[in-house]
């Protein structure tokens, strides 16, 4: 073992002379523990939250759909265009409109999508969230969100009016299912039926847009403007990131936000570690004085206290980041633990739109985290480092 490292380490395990310099040291680990921990769980969280609501984004609509303003009259014509597009692998139909739902005494307005229940399976995952796991209206048959179907307290195989504001027509449906998209923004406002039947209630042979499944849902820019030149105003183009554009950048700002601040934790217990190394100087002032006597350079001397930081902050980031993970891989157990002690639902589905807390935990921002850390630490070393080396060591033998 080198020489300076076998020092450090016997600085940082042998008790101090001055109990206060252990209690410091001892809270600066503490301190990037805390930090490291509250990180890990904090970006796991937002991580999960960024990939679940795009999965929901994707899985509800479509990687990108083609929109017109008054609707697209030749459907037919469209789809053969997108499907001379290398990038675009499948396309379906569908209609988007509002509605009144009548149920018993109770009318609540809620959006209805007509959709081809042959080719809709083919560009989202709308099939896999009907409970069944297929999407099949039959005759005169409506999916609706689950809840949707709680807030009315209907049940399947009742029946339900929906009237169009724009054609006054009203049309009665057979509830044949429900669906669990998982967020709850989509749950309780929307409900399905077939495009046929939606083309009748609202008196059009139009369709809203062409959903589209592309071969790459994350290469969406260029795949954009190749369609938007295709087809030009009064055609739109529009990609899931667009649908829900404000969500996802907010998501991805709040992610950064939070681990600046989260990162001011492990800042503060670096500022720590530098006031414990500085005590840790004025204390082996004559231990210095020592070494630099028989032939210990300045660099030695830095090297000593920068590996005593260092370790300091390594045994913080080890321990504070497998307490980070493991609550992360626990979170919804320990919000469930905590919601049954308090009464109170610290996760509610209304409010996020998500039935569970999300996490992913990614091993590359472990990495960067305990990184980060290791070398905030490093740099609060460098200062009680630097003033080590100087001492001389004819003065700090003197007076001891």
């Amino acid at each position: 073992m080198n020489w300076r490292i076998f020092v450090a380490f016997r600085y940082l395990t042998r008790r101090s002379q001055e109990r206060f310099i252990s209690i410091v040291s001892l809270i600066s680990i503490l301190g990037v523990i805390v930090g490291v921990a509250a990180l890990i769980v904090v970006i796991s969280i937002m991580t999960g939250f960024d990939i679940e609501i795009k999965d929901k984004i994707i899985g509800t609509y479509s990687h990108m759909i083609l929109l017109r303003e008054g609707g697209i009259a030749d459907e037919r014509a469209a789809e053969e265009r997108l499907s001379r597009n290398p990038h675009v692998v499948a396309s379906a139909p569908f209609m988007d409109e509002q509605v009144f739902l009548k149920y018993e005494d109770a009318i609540t307005g809620v959006m209805v999508r007509g959709l081809d229940e042959k080719k809709e399976p083919a560009v989202s995952n709308v099939g896999a969230y009907v409970n069944k796991g297929v999407l099949e209206f039959g005759d005169e048959g409506a999916i609706l969100g689950g809840e949707l179907l709680k807030e009315l307290g209907a049940r399947k195989g009742d029946s339900i009016t929906l009237v169009s504001p724009q054609t006054r027509k009203q049309k009665k449906f057979t509830i044949v299912d429900t669906f669990t998209s998982g967020r709850y923004d989509y749950d309780a406002n929307l409900l399905f039926i077939s495009l046929d039947k939606a083309q009748e209630l609202f008196n059009t042979d139009s369709v809203s847009g062409i959903g589209m499944k592309l071969d790459n849902e994350f290469n969406t820019r260029s795949i954009k403007r190749e369609l938007q030149k295709e087809f030009r105003y009064p055609f739109m183009v529009r990609s899931w990131m667009d649908l829900d554009k404000n969500l996802v950048k907010a998501l991805a700002l709040e992610k950064k936000i939070m681990f600046i601040i989260l990162a001011l934790i492990i800042m503060v217990a670096c500022f720590n570690i530098a006031s414990s190394l500085i005590m840790q100087v004025l204390e082996k002032t004559k231990d210095i004085g020592i070494l630099r006597a028989i032939g210990a350079k300045a660099g030695d001397v830095m090297a000593i206290f920068i590996f005593l930081g260092f370790t300091i902050g390594a045994l913080g980031a080890l321990f504070g980041s497998a307490i980070g993970v493991l609550i992360a891989k626990n979170i919804n157990t320990i919000a469930s633990f905590v919601e049954g002690i308090t009464g109170f639902e610290l996760f509610p589905s209304d409010i996020y739109y998500l039935n569970d807390i999300p996490v992913r935990i990614v091993r590359a921002d472990v990495i960067a985290i305990i990184g980060f850390s290791l070398l905030l630490t490093v740099l609060a070393s460098l200062y009680p480092a630097w003033k080590a080396s100087r001492l001389d060591p004819v003065e700090a033998i003197r007076y001891e």
